[in-house]
């Protein structure tokens, strides 16, 4: 039996894993820089009404709806333009290669929620449970 025909049955679930995970990962940007949990020193002034303070609400909330999979497509399309635009504002200036300018992230999350607004939620999701992947 061959490794593809192997995993081809968990592609839905591994999706639904994908999309928490990146979901928690860019809630953690979110939190530090409102609720300013965990502490990041350089989040420890961030005025909501910033364009770090929008940021952060972005985050947030994107981070939120997509670890429950709600609204997962917009939500997904949303932060992949936003984690775009942060790369092209924040780190593009910097250098062109994201490894010196410490973009990669930025350019792996725009990528990553791309995929997750293309291939839907996955079956552990919201969205899934209320019929709307």
């Amino acid at each position: 039996m061959s490794i593809e025909r192997t995993l081809a049955p968990w592609q839905p679930q591994v999706l639904s894993v994908l999309r928490f995970i990146a979901g928690l990962e860019i809630l953690q940007h979110g939190t530090a820089k409102i609720l300013h949990f965990p502490a990041v020193p350089q989040f420890a002034n961030v005025q909501i009404g910033s364009l770090m303070g929008i940021g952060g609400l972005i985050e947030l909330i994107g981070g939120a709806l997509m670890v429950l999979g709600l609204f997962t497509r917009p939500t997904a399309f949303i932060l992949c333009g936003f984690t775009a635009v942060a790369y092209f504002m924040v780190h593009a200036s910097k250098s062109f290669f994201p490894v010196l300018n410490g973009g990669e992230l930025a350019v792996l999350y725009c990528f990553v929620f791309l995929y997750i607004f293309a291939a839907g939620p996955g079956p552990w999701s919201i969205d899934a449970a209320r019929g709307r992947s």
